[in-house]
């Protein structure tokens, strides 16, 4: 090969990789929990739109969706996610262990880096013919209760630990809020693998009775399947969840996006992305926007994780590893 092509093909190898590294600079590959991909599908589009206006830069956001467990197992084995934004904080603290994401992740954003919040609520079917009101009627006999498998999701996690919480928050024992979870479980004709999946399952396979779910989903199935098919109930008093969000250190060295990582983060706090977030049904943090929506967040009498669980890092120690509580009132059917 004479030199002056071997020169070509190297300045056009250099302008390729050239080329590829600012492509990948410009796109941010956001992994998510199941239930939350409508908001980011509109939140993404207001964030290109900000960042275009302010910057000048065009960017491009994809979305990876699932339950939120095996979304943390997926970037920590390798996927190139630029940002986690989950449903639970033990999904990142995994992460952070693993050296995937800071370990002071929390401290990097408002909020305990959650920039919404969520909690537990009942879908049932149209007109409530089991008359379901709150967590007590879930452990009846004869009532099939749709949730999500503990193990693969946050949703999961949450419906357990809200109804655990829930005899606590009456002044029960741990050893009588075993029981009545147990009793739950029994009613649970199949495990569900994450927030969507228990939505399919609940009403296009058209299976259970009630299904328990994040208040934002239970917005979403109004929009997406049509008002009028299932009634929302408010129980007497469910769990805060908070929605936490991280930078994945290990992609953003690797590809050179932590400032657009950052910035596409930090704008879920401003009033444009809480507005969005509360016309999906997710808790806004920001207290002007909450009060605007005060239709739709009505009130619940509330507990966090620390109340009765020390955190939910030890709640996962005690009831979701393996051989914890939950492997030991639920058997897989």
């Amino acid at each position: 090969m004479k030199f002056k092509q071997k020169v070509t093909l190297a300045l056009v190898s250099v302008a390729l990789t050239a080329t590829n590294l600012v492509a990948a600079q410009s796109t941010l590959l956001n992994a998510s929990y199941d239930v939350a991909r409508e908001f980011y599908k509109d939140y993404n589009g207001a964030f290109v739109a900000h960042y275009k206006k302010t910057t000048g830069k065009d960017v491009k956001i994809d979305q990876a969706h699932g339950g939120s467990s095996a979304q943390a197992r997926a970037v920590n084995d390798g996927l190139e996610a630029d940002v986690v934004t989950m449903n639970t904080t033990t999904d990142i603290d995994f992460l952070a262990s693993t050296g995937v994401v800071a370990k002071d992740w929390a401290k990097r954003f408002p909020g305990n880096a959650s920039p919404t919040s969520s909690t537990m609520l009942f879908l049932v079917r149209n007109g409530n013919p089991k008359g379901i009101k709150d967590w007590d009627d879930l452990v009846k006999p004869g009532v099939k209760v749709i949730v999500v498998n503990p193990k693969t999701g946050g949703n999961g996690r949450m419906a357990y630990l809200a109804a655990w919480g829930y005899v606590r928050h009456k002044g029960g024992t741990d050893a009588q809020a075993a029981e009545f979870v147990g009793k739950l479980y029994k009613n649970v004709p199949v495990l569900a693998k994450g927030g969507r999946d228990a939505t399919t399952i609940f009403l296009q396979r058209n299976i259970g009775d009630v299904l328990v779910t994040f208040e934002s989903e239970v917005v979403s199935v109004d929009r997406e399947f049509g008002a009028g098919k299932v009634d929302a109930v408010h129980p007497s008093v469910s769990i805060v969840a908070e929605n936490p969000v991280a930078v994945v250190e290990r992609t953003v060295a690797k590809k050179g996006t932590g400032e657009l990582a950052k910035a596409y983060l930090n704008y879920l706090y401003s009033d444009e992305a809480q507005e969005i977030a509360a016309q999906h049904g997710l808790r806004p943090r920001a207290p002007a926007v909450l009060k605007k929506y005060a239709a739709t967040f009505k009130p619940i009498q509330f507990f966090t994780v620390n109340q009765y669980f020390g955190s939910l890092a030890e709640a996962q120690k005690v009831h979701f590893n393996d051989g914890g509580q939950f492997d030991k009132l639920y058997t897989v059917k």
